[in-house]
């Protein structure tokens, strides 16, 4: 999976809470927070070049999380993502990611001195920014375990984690650079009068739309379009047959949420194509599917067929529908600059947080279930709440109260999320130290300590996960040398 991985390119050069950022960071954010500082200690924190050090540790906390669910899943499956509906600990990273991205554009982009300027380089980065997920996460690299590398184009999986993210980074950038109104924001009236257009409105093929729209067209879509028969070219080592063997998977229905006939499949398929679709989706952890449930495993007897099927967990629906967590950032980052006193933002974020998450419960007994395959609105809101109350936290506790040591490992990470979720999180790094080995691939480093540890601590689960957790450790660290070197990746 999972990253903060779009909108550091301006923000990892230039501080967040700082007074003449390009971007528009203006003094406010700054003033505000210092509100009731000396004027001593407030002009050596403005000239200190200060970030908002609580959204570094939010996006550390967001790639560990990616890092230890990606390793440690397999190991304990209940911390993987759900086989079907419902929510785990990996469920909620992607939305983290997203979460962060819509609170970063809403400092970058405060105050753009040119609006065509300003969307120019937005579309550049979400171009870079897919191109690299493209790379990463197409099928060139194989990963840890496989040294072989390489795609057959045919086959290469066009969506992905970094993919999504420049579709959220894109569409939310652009709905801050041209739809947010100029009124200077000195009550809660003022307030609403400049986002409102904002929370009623998008952008989507060159054309405003509102908000509103957009999830209307995700709930019409999913429950309305139909979706026929279709066939799939399952896998040899599966079937009594020899070579690939056309499987047909039977839907002719409406508003299906399984994993067979559900409209976000179908237009995937439709648009992207079978073969271009991510080939071991999470639903083969399903009871239906794996004698090993909810981890991987062999298919039981008498398995349906939909089983082997090829599902894009960042599909193109689910991705239009994640935008909208983007733009619940956005609201978290206005809130941030336009309202003065810490405590203010934080009960004001609280709020904010604890009604998505009561609207997510309450459109789950309604009938929309949690499921991050598809991106429901009841997961939106959940996933968006949860995250909308950790920052919260993280806010209350290194902002406010300014515990910042027992944090600095995370804030480290979070300040080059970039590369440390492609090396790490992609296994570009894990699958390099494979790649010297001891006269067979099994006797590298990477597997001889996680099996060093398996055997001291007498448990193949503990041992992962204690490796997982020095893995952290491990880019904690290298995180804190970037950062000590001055060195931040930028799109």
């Amino acid at each position: 999976m999972p990253a903060q991985i779009a909108i550091e390119e301006e923000e990892q050069q230039q501080p967040l809470l700082h007074s003449t950022t390009t971007d528009g960071i203006e003094e406010e954010v700054v003033t505000s927070s210092l509100s009731n500082e000396p004027d001593a200690l407030k002009r050596k924190l403005i000239g200190s070049n200060q970030r908002l050090l609580s959204l570094d540790v939010f996006r550390g906390l967001t790639v560990a999380l990616m890092i230890l669910v990606d390793d440690a899943g397999g190991a304990f499956p209940s911390i993987n993502h759900t086989p079907r509906f419902g929510v785990t600990i990996a469920d909620f990273v992607m939305p983290f990611f997203l979460f962060g991205v819509g609170v970063s554009i809403s400092l970058v982009f405060k105050k753009a001195s040119s609006k065509s300027l300003a969307t120019k380089k937005v579309v550049l980065r979400t171009v870079k920014l897919f191109l690299l997920g493209l790379f990463l996460q197409g099928g060139y690299f194989h990963g840890r375990n496989n040294l072989a590398y390489g795609v057959d184009v045919a086959k290469i999986r066009w969506l992905g984690v970094l993919q999504r993210i420049s579709i959220g980074y894109l569409l939310a950038s652009i709905t801050e650079i041209w739809l947010v109104r100029n009124v200077m924001v000195d009550s809660p009236t003022a307030f609403v009068q400049k986002y409102y257009i904002q929370w009623l409105g998008n952008t989507m093929l060159a054309e405003m739309i509102i908000a509103t729209l957009l999830l209307s067209l995700y709930m019409c879509v999913l429950y309305g379009l139909y979706v026929p028969n279709w066939e799939f070219q399952s896998p040899s080592l599966t079937l009594s047959t020899n070579g690939p063997h056309t499987q047909i998977v039977h839907c002719g229905v409406r508003g299906s949420l399984e994993p067979p006939c559900n409209a976000v499949g179908y237009i995937d398929r439709y648009f992207l194509g079978e073969p271009h679709l991510y080939r071991r989706p999470v639903y083969r952890r399903t009871k239906e599917c794996s004698v090993n449930s909810p981890d991987y495993g062999n298919l039981p007897p008498h398995s349906p067929e939909w089983c082997l099927a090829p599902f894009d967990p960042e599909g193109i629906l689910s991705s239009l529908m994640a935008v909208l967590t983007c733009i619940v950032g956005l609201h978290f980052g206005h809130i941030l600059l336009h309202h003065k006193g810490q405590m203010h933002r934080v009960v004001l974020w609280s709020m904010s947080s604890f009604a998505l998450l009561f609207s997510g419960f309450v459109l789950q007994l309604l009938g929309i279930p949690f499921s991050k395959p598809l991106y429901t609105l009841s997961y939106m809101c959940i996933t968006a709440g949860a995250s909308g109350l950790f920052l919260t936290i993280i806010f209350y506790i290194v902002d406010v109260k300014h515990f910042r040591k027992p944090v600095v490992l995370l804030q480290w990470m979070g300040m080059n999320a970039l590369i440390i979720y492609a090396l790490a999180a992609c296994d570009i790094f894990p699958a390099a130290v494979q790649g010297f080995y001891w006269r067979s691939p099994e006797n590298n480093l990477v597997d001889g300590l996680e099996s060093l540890l398996q055997s001291a601590l007498r448990s193949s689960k503990w041992g992962t996960l204690v490796f997982v957790l020095l893995e952290i450790l491990f880019w904690c660290l290298v995180g804190g040398f970037l950062h000590m070197k001055g060195i931040y990746i930028k799109l």
